[in-house]
């Protein structure tokens, strides 16, 4: 789940649509993907990027923050414990070992040219360790350059039974 959708979930005040034409989120429509999401049993990883984004544009929205913040501090709470359907990605230091910040630093100035932010480019990161994981993953997002990078589901191959 990125920035945009978190944003307009948590109704941050200026931030309540994101994304444009088809792709355009408000509340409802992101409150009943998270429904549906919810009745397929879906875990909804939170990135470190994703939080510290959302907690920047909180702490600077017009009107007063605090309420927003203690939704969103629930919320972090909540996927810290893990507490279902909420999930941390806890193996964050796989993106910030000196090879992964070498890879980051060699790749990230071609996306920061497509307009892909580095925040965006972790949150790239973490879908891609779901998928190499064999995980199906859905970059929640309003923003299509971030979600062409979802990674693409890998197909089983189906076992051969010998007689």
């Amino acid at each position: 789940m990125d920035t945009s959708i978190l944003c307009v979930w948590l109704k941050v005040p200026g931030k309540e649509t994101c994304g444009s034409g088809k792709n355009c989120w408000d509340y409802k429509k992101v409150n009943a993907k998270i429904s549906q999401e919810l009745s397929s049993s879906t875990t909804f990883v939170l990135p470190l990027a994703s939080i510290i984004e959302t907690g920047n544009h909180i702490s600077q929205c017009p009107g007063d923050p605090y309420s927003v913040a203690q939704s969103f501090a629930e919320l972090i709470r909540k996927t810290a414990k893990h507490e279902t359907p909420w999930a941390a990605f806890t193996v964050q230091s796989n993106l910030w070992s000196v090879e992964k910040l070498s890879q980051l630093a060699d790749t990230w100035p071609a996306l920061a040219a497509n307009r892909i932010s580095l925040g965006d480019a972790t949150i790239k990161d973490v879908a891609a360790y779901y998928g190499e994981q064999g995980q199906s993953v859905e970059i929640f997002t309003g923003d299509q350059g971030l979600k062409a990078y979802e990674p693409i589901a890998a197909k089983t191959q189906p076992r051969r039974r010998i007689k």
